[in-house]
């Protein structure tokens, strides 16, 4: 009789926080044989959602081919597994070449979505990226390093639109970032540091465009960290102009008329 198997559930742990991913997520976890967590920045805390029996095993000292043959060998072996990413496994989380691979083993899988650290800062801050008639886009981006971005995507493009912004796995080159937004979006103009956002040590620092690297450096903050910037950021009494019209009393629409 031929063994039952399951797909592989790669799923979105959210920002840190456990109680911030979802509760599909919260359901693979609990049900699962194994997990196979991103231990670099899946903090252990939101391993709390799996049951007892579970074996727990962390790939941040895994290549690509361990990770897969781990993943592969326990499908095989009839096992539930949860691969586990940190925030939403879409966004700068290696796993299109994880599916590949599975897709050459014939391994069936899932995604499960989760919380990303932008709106998860944006919760904490209590703003609003999509301001009426200041900013309509959000742009998820981050700077070259070791890893290279596509010409048309450098910063100092993206940055023109002068849109509401998040800068992921930057941190570390602060200066860089720094002068870019103080050219594209003026040197005073408002910025945010969150560090790991919904973390217990969370932290969340304002400063201005053209004093973020000396922000980053005296807070010393190189990792684990967004960098924010855009008109939500402005000052409230700026935007007490700036309203909806979903809720205005004399817009009308499909559910109201004026």
């Amino acid at each position: 009789m031929k063994k039952e198997t399951y797909p592989i559930v790669i799923c979105g742990a959210g920002p840190g926080d456990p109680e911030l991913i979802t509760v599909k997520g919260q359901r693979a976890l609990k049900r699962a044989d194994l997990v196979l967590y991103t231990g670099s920045l899946v903090p252990e805390n939101v391993l709390v959602w799996t049951s007892k029996h579970a074996e727990r095993i962390s790939s941040a000292a895994m290549d690509l081919d361990q990770i897969v043959a781990t993943l592969v060998q326990a499908h095989a072996a009839g096992k539930r597994v949860v691969r586990l990413h940190t925030g939403d496994p879409s966004l700068y989380g290696a796993i299109s070449e994880q599916m590949e691979e599975l897709d050459k083993h014939a391994v069936p899988y899932t995604v499960i979505p989760g919380v990303t650290a932008a709106f998860a800062a944006a919760a904490s801050m209590g703003i609003e990226y999509t301001l009426p008639e200041k900013s309509q886009t959000l742009i998820l981006t981050r700077v070259a390093g070791r890893t290279p971005v596509p010409e048309a995507e450098a910063l100092t493009l993206l940055a023109q639109h002068k849109a509401s912004m998040a800068i992921y796995l930057s941190a570390a080159l602060g200066e860089q970032v720094a002068e870019v937004l103080a050219d594209a979006y003026g040197p005073d103009a408002p910025c945010a540091v969150a560090y790991k956002v919904s973390h217990p040590e969370e932290k969340i620092v304002m400063t201005r465009a053209a004093d973020l690297a000396g922000t980053l450096r005296t807070a010393g903050i190189d990792r684990h960290a967004l960098i924010l910037v855009g008109p939500a950021l402005g000052r409230r009494p700026d935007l007490d102009s700036v309203r909806s019209k979903l809720y205005d009393r004399g817009f009308s629409h499909g559910y109201r008329t004026s």
